[in-house]
């Protein structure tokens, strides 16, 4: 009987061992997909969240400023 209980640790043992190395294998494969994405990205031209709105708050600004000029031109206009 005592063998057998060795013969279980044993096993118990190789699975968690097992069980460790899928897990590192894991986490370097995930590593190395996150690098590959990073450096496809990297090779786009693809701008950044905040370089997005910063260029879609200066289009908001210029769109009001613009309407705000038709409205006087338009004014100017009918003074006449």
């Amino acid at each position: 009987m005592q063998t057998r209980n060795k013969m279980f640790d044993d096993l118990s043992q190789l699975m968690t061992n097992a069980m460790g190395v899928a897990q590192g294998a894991r986490d370097e494969a995930h590593t190395a997909v996150n690098g590959m994405i990073d450096r496809w990205l990297a090779e786009r031209d693809f701008v950044t969240r905040e370089e997005f709105d910063a260029v879609r708050t200066m289009a908001q600004k210029a769109r009001e400023e613009n309407e705000a000029l038709k409205a006087r031109l338009d004014a100017m206009g009918k003074a006449e």
